[in-house]
């Protein structure tokens, strides 16, 4: 699942193309993605590459300047094979950086033994966490950064780390676009053509190393990043799918566990992965984007967008009409709107912004509106970047339908009761129906009582992205693990977030290992005070 955290700029260094990568195919007789002969090859590939990246080391040095990161943060790379059952054949280099544990207390001044290590995924697939270290100057990670050396990476596919592409990124934006949201039978065998063109792609793009992209592999890769780094055990924070990856990592390598945090926490259970996770997210979204509207109607004497929920949705329907009749700026229709709209239902300190481009846009001022909404052209490698390997890993890593008729017919019956982002959903989701390469079997996740130490699942009970089910179900999979809840409360990505209860227990488990039993409640952030339009 994506965050909605911004995309940051991709490796520094050159590693492997997907020109070069897909001269590499897999041979004919590669056991079975899943089978029992695959998982056994590939764990004791996963030895030898971490063995092989324990004895190398990472080679930190001061980072290019087309990472933006400053000079306290270093930059190298870490070698993986690109397939874990041939450890020895084709390998490719993942991007990595660092900020150093400052060894300081921020507040006393003291010495603070370092704990190692703290990586960090933030979730996507797609994205990059190489500007994780920046962090450390943040005020709620200052203590975090003065125990641990916070390590970020970009993971395969991402960046430079032997990136994916499936189409041409100076087409990758196509300009203002309609989003219906009960789509005609037209509309739908249009998209559905789309669909099954970008899956040959990224199969012509990509060749046969399409089929390395997985959560699985992602999981692997992690192991050879802590044998790098030094690290006999693994201390990790995943964020959104960031937290799949860590919960594969805690079934396949439990012993290399020493603390870990799950974010805003994917539902594991292999039947969910990852059609069914999907349908779910269009319902939850539905919920999320109501709490937007209930919040803008509270600030009506404000946005002047309606005093109830429904009228605020009424006023937007206006927007959404009028944007398809005539482009706001020439550059945003229906779909840009509703990507920008979807951010609200992320994140809550993006409502006053949102509900004051939709106020002034009704009053004649479209400028807030694409400012916010419209595609940026120097963007578009990296957006299409990141699209290809969320879609590479995500259809790889389940079967999906593959007859277009059951994603009709289960998205119609939902958009019935949720139309805000069903369809958008669908067509984001649907190359998978007809993907090229092998499909994997889902992990089944779980590890027993003694199996791992303590872990820490957070999660707010509203969360769109990430439906609380999902924490229920992974607090349910990993005995020990405690869960902290955000009580209604919809943001998505807690860690280091607005509210105090949830970093002070994030805090005290890293820095000390201490959970608050099995469960555990914080009241929710304050919702954010609306902002004038006038300013």
């Amino acid at each position: 699942m994506r965050t909605a955290a911004a995309l940051v700029a991709a490796g520094s260094l050159l590693l492997t193309t997907p020109a070069s990568a897909a001269r590499t195919a897999a041979p004919a007789s590669a056991p079975a993605p899943g089978s029992a002969s695959a998982s056994a090859s590939e764990a004791r590939g996963t030895a030898v590459a971490a063995a092989r990246a324990a004895s190398e080391g990472i080679d930190f040095v001061r980072c290019s300047g087309e990472q933006e990161l400053p000079p306290t943060v270093e930059c190298g790379t870490v070698r993986v094979p690109l397939d874990y059952a041939r450890p020895d054949g084709e390998q490719i280099r993942l991007t990595v950086s660092r900020s150093r544990a400052s060894g300081k207390d921020p507040v006393t001044g003291r010495a603070v033994p370092r704990q190692g290590s703290l990586v960090n995924n933030p979730g996507g697939p797609g994205f990059s966490g190489m500007s994780f270290p920046m962090l450390g100057v943040v005020p709620v990670w200052k203590r975090l950064a003065a125990a641990y050396d916070l390590v970020g990476y970009a993971p395969r596919g991402v960046g430079r780390s032997a990136p994916l592409s499936c189409t041409d990124p100076t087409a990758f934006h196509q300009g203002p676009a309609p989003a219906p949201q009960h789509p005609s039978a037209a509309v739908k065998r249009e998209r559905a053509a789309r669909a099954a063109a970008y899956a040959r792609g990224c199969a012509e793009r990509s060749g046969d190393v399409l089929r390395h992209y997985t959560s699985l592999n992602n999981a692997r890769d992690l192991d050879v990043l802590r044998a790098a780094l030094g690290e006999t055990r693994l201390t990790f924070l995943g964020s959104s799918y960031g937290t799949y990856i860590g919960a594969l990592y805690a079934t396949l390598f439990p012993s290399h566990v020493r603390r870990m945090v799950f974010d805003s926490a994917v539902n594991p259970a292999p039947e969910r992965v990852w059609y069914r996770n999907n349908l779910a997210r269009s319902a939850a979204f539905e919920d999320r984007w109501a709490d937007f509207r209930a919040w803008v109607a509270r600030h009506h004497d404000v946005y002047g967008l309606g005093d109830t929920a429904r009228k605020v949705g009424d006023s937007y329907d206006v927007v959404r009409e009028r944007l398809a009749g005539e482009p706001a700026g020439g550059k945003v229709g229906p779909a840009q709107l509703h990507a920008s709209m979807l951010k609200a239902a992320y994140h809550d300190d993006h409502w006053p912004q949102r509900a004051h481009a939709l106020s002034a846009y009704l009053k004649g001022d479209p400028g807030p509106l694409v400012e916010q909404a419209e595609e940026q052209p120097e963007a578009a490698a990296e957006a299409e970047n990141t699209r290809a390997v969320y879609l590479a890993v995500e259809c790889n890593d389940a079967p999906w339908p593959t007859d277009f008729a059951v994603w009709d017919r289960d998205s119609t019956r939902l958009a019935r009761r949720a139309p805000f982002g069903t369809w958008d959903n669908v067509w984001t989701h649907l190359p998978c129906a007809y993907w090229p390469a092998p499909r994997q079997r889902p992990l089944d996740v779980r590890a027993g009582q003694g199996a791992l130490p303590p872990t820490l699942v957070l999660a707010a009970e509203r969360d769109a992205a990430t439906p609380y089910d999902g924490a229920l179900e992974l607090h349910r999979r990993l005995a020990g693990a405690a869960l902290v809840t955000e009580r209604d409360a919809g943001s998505h990505g807690l860690a280091g977030g607005a509210n105090a209860c949830v970093n002070a227990h994030l805090t005290a488990y890293l820095l000390e290992g201490r959970v608050p039993g099995r469960r555990a409640s914080c009241a929710p952030h304050p919702a954010p005070a609306p902002a004038s339009p006038a300013t």
